[in-house]
């Protein structure tokens, strides 16, 4: 009998650790999520009507598409491959928590620059990425100003806990279960070698 070739048996395995492609775009819609949290709360130190505070808002209109964009773009690099495995293996309902978190994780980015978009495209303001026009996702209503906008804050405030209990469970992973979650997605770990068969 012929023997499998040595690699044979790993074929269906996951691989060791996120694909570089798909951490960066972790890391840059982390980055790009901070730009955007960071522009709308320094614009408060900025008088109504200011140039500084137009600025501001500009940015961080910015920095929200790009998070979207981001965003869009890691989720079809993660669709596209198997996730790594979590060693040693969580409780299954571990599994069950930081799936549902995920999923809560990923309607906010997706979520909160679209009630941005609409709010802007309800108070009948252009909307660019980068220079480029992008197309309203509805037409001018000033009814729906307002509750978009209160929609769009709300989001953003539950973001803050959703973002720092994201950053906790990396953290309690990495130093209380001590399983190789943090390091999935780390820049700078180095991916574990397969031993030799």
């Amino acid at each position: 009998m012929t023997p499998a070739p040595p690699s044979a048996h790993v074929i269906d395995a996951p691989p060791d650790r996120y694909g570089g492609g798909v951490i960066a775009l972790h890391w840059l819609a982390l980055v790009l999520i901070a730009g955007a949290y960071a522009t709308i709360e320094l614009r408060e130190f900025y008088p109504r009507d200011s140039p500084e505070r137009a600025l501001l808002r500009l940015w961080h209109y910015g920095f929200g598409l790009a998070a979207l964009a981001a965003t869009l773009v890691r989720m079809l690099a993660r669709a596209s491959r198997r996730a790594p495995a979590i060693v040693p293996p969580p409780p299954v309902w571990q599994e069950e928590l930081a799936r549902f978190g995920h999923i809560v994780l990923y309607a906010l980015m997706l979520g909160l620059p679209i009630l941005g978009w609409l709010a802007l495209g309800a108070e009948g303001r252009p909307v660019a990425l980068a220079g480029v026009m992008l197309p309203m996702l509805t037409g001018p209503d000033q009814a729906w100003v307002k509750p978009l906008e209160k929609t769009h804050e709300i989001a953003g405030q539950a973001g803050y806990a959703l973002i720092g209990l994201h950053a906790a469970a990396a953290l309690w992973h990495h130093y209380v279960m001590r399983d190789n979650t943090l390091a999935l997605m780390w820049p700078f770990a180095r991916a574990p070698r397969r031993d030799a068969d």
